[in-house]
């Protein structure tokens, strides 16, 4: 220290009094350090918080993954949307159209009561009737999920498919795009229904099976999808397996009969459009 006195300039030494007075200020410390310990941590996480603040600014999400932003650390890139593959869809076409023509009596069927539940009456001979006006008309109901009227659309296919022998051949091409359509919308219930039908179609007549082979990249689409949509039920047991309302085993059956019912060109046509199908006569 340097003390200015006079016209000189006169040192004071302090070493004694600093080796005197070392030991108090390392109490003083200590008594200071420990008196401040409770708030430190407190004080220590304030400013890590503040420091974060200020140096990190909160980053927008961006899902362009080919633009300026991905290199920019204010962006953050998202990760692709979901696909939904499995989300029911709205038909393409109206599903009210059944419906209309049932109300406006259009079709030759009844509502008939009976002891055993509903059946259908039908107001004509069915041998007697235009398939290529009825059948394809039945077939556009497949999409209806209102009662009675999907009732109706189901029952009535089913008692044409039965009756219709040689007829039901010369229809199939107008049969497609129901068939298409309903299996589109990807609602369960419609999508069992339709496999359950076209499993009869496949048997309804002669050459009906094959005659479905060069409509299978019409047909086979949703079916690829849906070829291992099978209930997980681990150990426990499904009650509904005499209803067959599980997709998977139902478009499992459906491929087997087509190929079994479809010539020697079925396989090859079905393996094209559903690549993990094993061959049901071969195996």
């Amino acid at each position: 220290r340097r003390v200015h006195g006079g016209s000189t300039c006169t040192f004071i030494d302090y070493t004694l009094l600093n080796q005197n007075t070392h030991s108090f200020c390392v109490t003083i410390f200590f008594t200071l350090t420990m008196a401040t310990k409770l708030n430190f941590d407190s004080a220590i996480k304030k400013y890590d918080e503040e420091q974060k603040k200020s140096l990190y600014v909160k980053q927008k999400e961006t899902r362009n993954a080919f633009g300026r932003e991905v290199n920019n650390p204010v962006y953050k890139l998202k990760g692709p949307p979901k696909t939904d593959v499995f989300k029911e869809l709205p038909a393409n076409r109206g599903t009210e159209l059944f419906g209309m023509f049932y109300d406006r009596g259009d079709l030759p069927i009844m509502v008939e009561h009976d002891s055993k539940g509903n059946k259908i009456a039908w107001k004509v001979e069915i041998e007697k009737l235009d398939f290529h006006h009825y059948l394809p008309m039945f077939f556009d109901g497949l999409k209806e999920t209102r009662f009675p009227y999907n009732f109706f659309a189901r029952q009535g296919i089913h008692d044409m498919l039965e009756h219709g022998g040689s007829k039901i051949l010369a229809v199939v091409p107008q049969l497609i795009i129901p068939i298409k359509e309903a299996l589109g919308t990807k609602n369960p219930q419609i999508m069992c229904t339709t496999l359950k039908i076209l499993q009869h179609l496949i048997v309804s007549g002669e050459m009906i099976g094959e005659a479905l082979v060069p409509y299978y990249r019409q047909l086979l689409p949703t079916c690829r999808q849906y070829k291992s949509f099978n209930k997980n039920l681990g150990d426990k047991i499904d009650y509904n397996q005499m209803k067959r309302e599980n997709v998977g085993e139902l478009i499992e059956e459906t491929l087997q009969g087509l190929e079994l019912h479809g010539g020697e060109d079925a396989f090859i046509n079905i393996k094209y459009m559903v690549p993990v199908y094993e061959s049901f006569i071969l195996n």
